[in-house]
């Protein structure tokens, strides 16, 4: 995964990801590296297609990153449970799963088939910072011994 490889920094009084018995919710995360945007925007007024499925990897990306902080040694993602993918969207505006479709480009390609969990896209008039898109993820946990959680 090369978008990014660093836990991202909390821009608030909040933690990146936290873990209630086997199962993992990430915080919304937007386009960052190196704690920077590395886009801002609307999607569909001043941010193309291509650039909004740039940051919607990115984000992904921070979310897997933050995910995987919460496992223990010997554990791993067992599933993608769900992710939400949050859209800076014109009114007009309707490719939505197109920009989600890139994110879960990510979930596929570090987990492959258990990457893909139910999914939501919606368009939101801002994000913070003005990020294009924002991620949140819930991820199911694998336990080190290698049993999947009952």
């Amino acid at each position: 995964m090369n978008e990014t490889s660093t836990i991202p920094v909390p821009q608030g009084d909040y933690r990146p990801a936290t873990r209630l018995g086997t199962v993992i919710y990430t915080a919304g995360m937007t386009p960052r590296r190196d704690g920077e945007l590395i886009d801002v925007g609307v999607v569909g007024a001043n941010v193309d297609l291509d650039r909004a499925r740039v940051a919607a990897r990115q984000a992904a990306a921070n979310a897997v990153v933050a995910a995987e902080s919460c496992l223990f040694t010997g554990e791993a993602i067992a599933q993608v449970l769900r992710m939400s993918v949050f859209i800076a969207s014109a009114p007009t505006f309707a490719e939505h799963s197109l920009v989600a479709d890139a994110a879960s480009e990510i979930l596929r390609k570090r987990y492959g088939e258990r990457g893909l969990g139910a999914r939501t896209a919606v368009g939101v008039a801002c994000l913070p910072g003005g990020a294009p898109v924002e991620v949140e993820l819930t991820a199911g946990v694998r336990v080190a011994d290698g049993r999947l959680p009952t």
